[in-house]
């Protein structure tokens, strides 16, 4: 059990380092490029190729995870956000449309491959059997990754401000440097490898179980992108007035409080196998946006509407995020577990796609409040899918007799 500890802390340690440097970019390309005077959906468009290439990366990454390991494709996944990173230390006159989209690409296939990485190992690590360490140590890892994107919010706004943009990504790429070459050294050289040699259609989930839970965080995480992403940044910076380093302290100030909650939500879910806390909480998650949404269009303070609202729903949509990072584990299979993951972060990231382009898109045609009326129908959308969602231990019967 220590060697499993140390694993995981070696795994968390890796995450938040790459997270750090991931909210940090993200907060720096938003207010940079709106800085520049490219419109809400110009900026949208610079984050298209880092949310496709995610779809790709969770699906070909689960793969290559069971044929190679996952401490390879985790390291691999660091060295290119190095690189993204370097990419975007050009001079000026380089930082084009098309290089800032190859180089969110990059970043995109980076941030999954680290991520089903670090998801896939913690399988590994807790025996089957004890359901309740492993809705414990998922927690905290998804919880404190979100916390430091908080952290790296703040951190991106701190730095566009102190020392450019160009300077900022040299920084953080020279730091992130450091922990690959460490994480080379600490992490077990054959972590996640399948005993069983995958075939390349093994990308694509044959559980009932997997299908419906990934299907729900695809329209559960769009829900949020679709006013988090590109419209709320922008319309806090236009419609309050707030600085730069405001609204990247108040966006990270919200994600580690969104990232905190998940790791309480354990406590507070208490026993959370099966589909009924994954519909309940959904179904109270939709609520919130279409609230916000109502409070605006009566015309109540904007400022108390969306802050407010935008309080319960990091609450309630951490607990939602937490079940489901939990559930995954839970039904994914023991051998070959990054091919489960890799499918279901796959639709993760499709539903970031699809958030994000409806985020610049809907926000600069309707403003905010379309925004918040199509998350709400979105989170609906996945409490409905996940009434399908089968008990755990039919789930495990049917992956063992695939």
């Amino acid at each position: 059990m220590i060697a499993a500890i140390r694993q995981y802390l070696v795994i968390t340690g890796n995450y938040w380092a790459f997270t750090l440097t991931d909210g940090a970019l993200r907060m720096l390309v938003v207010l940079h490029f709106h800085q520049l005077g490219y419109s809400p959906l110009e900026i949208a468009l610079l984050f298209i190729f880092y949310e496709f290439f995610g779809v790709v990366t969770n699906l070909v990454g689960g793969y290559l995870g069971a044929r190679m390991g996952l401490n390879r494709t985790m390291n691999l996944g660091l060295f290119l956000q190095i690189i993204a990173l370097a990419m975007l230390a050009v001079p000026a006159a380089m930082l084009t449309v098309p290089w800032v989209m190859a180089a969110q690409a990059l970043s995109g296939i980076a941030k999954d491959l680290n991520k089903m990485s670090a998801k896939s190992g913690i399988k590994l690590l807790v025996p089957d059997e004890q359901q309740g360490t492993l809705y414990k140590w998922v927690a905290i890892l998804t919880g404190s990754k979100n916390t430091l994107k908080g952290v790296g919010f703040f951190f991106g706004g701190v730095l566009l401000v102190a020392v450019g943009f160009k300077g900022a990504v040299i920084l953080m790429a020279g730091a992130l440097g450091l922990v690959w070459l460490t994480s080379l050294f600490l992490l077990k050289q054959e972590l996640g490898k399948s005993k069983a040699k995958p075939k390349f259609t093994d990308i694509l989930s044959k559980s009932r179980a997997i299908n419906v839970l990934s299907a729900a965080r695809m329209f559960l995480f769009g829900a949020r992108d679709v006013w988090f992403v590109v419209a709320l940044p922008v319309y806090l910076h236009t419609v309050f007035g707030w600085d730069f380093w405001q609204v990247g302290g108040f966006m990270a100030t919200w994600i580690i409080g969104y990232g905190f909650i998940q790791t309480m939500a354990p406590r507070i879910t208490g026993h959370a196998e099966g589909k009924q806390p994954a519909v309940l909480w959904a179904a109270a998650l939709a609520l919130i946006p279409a609230m916000i949404a109502v409070g605006l269009m009566a015309g109540w303070s904007p400022q108390i509407v969306v802050i407010g609202g935008l309080l319960l729903f990091g609450v309630l949509f951490a607990i939602n995020s937490s079940l489901h990072s939990y559930l995954i584990v839970s039904y994914a299979r023991g051998d070959g577990v990054s091919l489960d993951v890799g499918f279901y972060y796959m639709s993760n990231a499709a539903g970031r796609l699809l958030g994000t382009l409806l985020s610049g898109w809907v926000y600069q045609a309707w403003g905010l409040e379309a925004c918040l009326w199509i998350s709400s129908g979105l989170v609906a959308v996945a409490s409905l899918l996940s009434l399908r969602l089968p008990e755990r231990t039919h789930a495990l019967r049917h992956q063992s007799s695939m």
